[in-house]
């Protein structure tokens, strides 16, 4: 594999070339290749030719996505019986990342801690300790570990880092708030290199989004350390498409997931995960609506529908070869820990996963509207009115195929950090030539188009009708002019906006540069403090920060189209 092959097959920013990630690479394309070899050769050409995606299709039939856990009930407390109060804090964090280690490499994506500053503070209370046992600088140190650890370690698979996700906030006792406040705090402290695990503040008017709640000053706190490392993002518990989930069963794993809805128990996200999804490249069921330059609504929503059935075979077959096929014993962590909703011990894998969902997602609903309308849908009212109605009949599907099947589906407003531009190439090779096209990528999900120049409050309110449709998750971010520094109330005026118009999760993106050669911070092209051009430049790249070098292609080409929202 030569340097220019490397380039070529990155498919996500966390990837880092390593002997051990390369010799892992070559393995993978021949298992995606035996794949769709075996897979039925119609789902092998929607995947080929960029009519869908399959994604992680290396672990088809191997493995689910993604996990939110606790850890408290599965600490192994007897371990550390004996052990000092500074033994403790020192082998529980150690366990986390050994912990994270394990679990990354059973499963294809994210791991989500559901709570962690409650989490983290009932562990340590089980293990017989109170706030008063605990000494402060080794809590705050080994915290301070853990997150470089998080930021650092590109081992799984001997490339990436590990996609941990830790949600926080509703802090119900003070050795939780501690807890809370030193994350953030050390976090905040971190060079602009350490841009991981990522963090999410889960913003709720009970406990803490409102002067006089008891975690009013924690907030606080996530706003300033947003202020200067984009993270973290917010979670917003009160609104429209969350208000009927107990926050603390509300948690997003990986750089956006939501599970929640639940046809064999209650609302939880908690020992369930995402299992597999699909995303539908929608752009190029709109060209294909086009023929001698008419275009037949009709025939997009039906070939939608179709697509829809299609990709609904696949991924409970997926399902099916998942359950059929695998072990216990392949899930090692999983049984011992027995972290999912059912019992590891008492149920089969079936039983267990079926509590996970099968998502579809899709991209590019902007560009699809502009070929069927030949307008941008923020701008043109009834392009705007087709869009909802598109994204619409999707969730309109999805609860169908919840309705009919055994299945907790959903539909996932995917972030497309990959096939932003694979589907774009894709459609230029197979001679969908448009305007739209033009750029290298398509917009993610249901996004307004990155340079739209919308203000803040244009894009919450044009984007936000779509977050109470895409129940699998989604998010929408604010491209600011700079980092807000000293200017917590603008973000908590613009988090208060989302929620009253219903955005579920949203977080705040700004240009980011680090000089290599003396550590000075900001935006600038070369640093204007020693004139070094030696710069590292961190952005969000989909869900997740990473440094520019390392985005795909697609992602790229959209990075540099990006254009402020600002905050008028």
């Amino acid at each position: 594999m030569d340097k220019n092959d490397r380039k070529i097959t990155r498919e996500n920013a966390a990837d880092r070339i390593t002997f051990a990630g390369e010799i892992f690479t070559i393995g993978e394309r021949l298992q995606k290749e035996k794949i769709l070899k075996e897979l039925p050769k119609k789902w092998s050409d929607l995947h080929i030719n960029g009519d869908i995606h399959i994604h992680d299709l290396d672990a088809y039939g191997m493995t689910y996505n993604c996990l939110a856990f606790v850890i408290s009930n599965s600490f192994p407390y007897k371990d550390v019986e004996h052990y000092s109060s500074i033994g403790k804090i020192i082998f529980l964090f150690s366990y986390l990342q050994e912990f994270l280690t394990k679990l990354g490499n059973e499963q294809s994506g994210g791991m989500g801690f559901a709570n962690f500053d409650n989490d983290i503070a009932e562990t340590i209370h089980n293990m017989g300790l109170s706030l008063e046992d605990i000494n402060q600088e080794v809590l705050r140190s080994s915290i301070r570990t853990f997150i470089l650890w998080c930021n650092n370690s590109h081992e799984r698979l001997g490339k990436v880092s590990y996609y941990v996700t830790l949600n926080l906030g509703l802090a119900s006792n003070e050795l939780a708030r501690v807890i809370c406040y030193t994350v953030l705090d050390e976090f905040s402290k971190t060079s602009v290199k350490t841009y991981k695990p990522n963090i999410v503040f889960k913003v709720s008017n009970a406990v803490n989004a409102r002067k006089g709640t008891k975690n009013y000053d924690l907030f606080q706190k996530a706003l300033t350390t947003t202020t200067k490392k984009m993270i973290p993002t917010y979670v917003l518990t009160d609104s429209e498409p969350n208000k009927l989930v107990d926050p603390n069963e509300l948690v997003i794993m990986g750089c956006r997931t939501r599970v929640v809805d639940n046809k064999y128990g209650k609302k939880t996200s908690i020992g369930r995960g995402n299992i597999t999804n699909i995303s539908i490249n929608l752009p190029r069921l709109a060209y294909r609506t086009i023929k001698n330059g008419d275009i037949d609504i009709d025939v997009f929503y039906s070939n939608l529908s179709e697509m829809f059935k299609e990709v609904s075979k696949i991924l409970e077959h997926r399902f099916d070869m998942i359950v059929r096929n695998r072990t216990k014993n392949d899930f090692n962590l999983n049984s011992e820990k027995d972290i999912w909703l059912k019992s590891f011990k008492d149920n089969s894998l079936e039983d267990i996963f079926i509590n996970g969902t099968l998502s579809v997602g899709f991209i590019g609903l902007s560009e699809t509207v502009e070929v069927l309308t030949g307008k941008k849908f923020y701008i043109d009212p009834k392009s705007y009115e087709l869009s909802k109605n598109i994204v619409s009949k999707m969730r309109t599907h999805i609860d169908d195929l919840t309705k009919t099947t055994k299945f907790n589906y959903s539909l996932l407003a995917t972030s497309g950090e990959q096939i932003s531009g694979r589907f774009t190439e894709l459609d230029i090779k197979a001679g969908y030539i448009h305007p739209v096209t033009d750029k290298g990528y398509y917009t993610n999900s249901f996004h307004v188009d990155v340079d739209s120049g919308l203000s803040t409050f244009e894009k919450i309110e044009k984007e936000a009708p779509f977050h109470l449709m895409s129940n699998g998750g989604c998010i929408t971010y604010l491209e600011l002019h700079e980092a807000p520094i000293n200017n917590e109330k603008a973000l908590e005026e613009l988090l208060m906006f989302a929620l009253d118009k219903g955005i579920h999760y949203m977080g705040f993106n700004y240009e980011l540069d680090y000089c290599n050669d003396c550590g000075h911070k900001g935006l600038f092209d070369s640093c204007p403090k020693c004139g070094s051009n030696k710069i590292t430049r961190i952005r969000r790249v989909s869900g997740y920060l990473e440094i520019v070098d390392y985005f795909t292609k697609g992602k790229a080409n959209e990075e540099k189209n990006r254009k402020r929202n600002s905050l008028s």
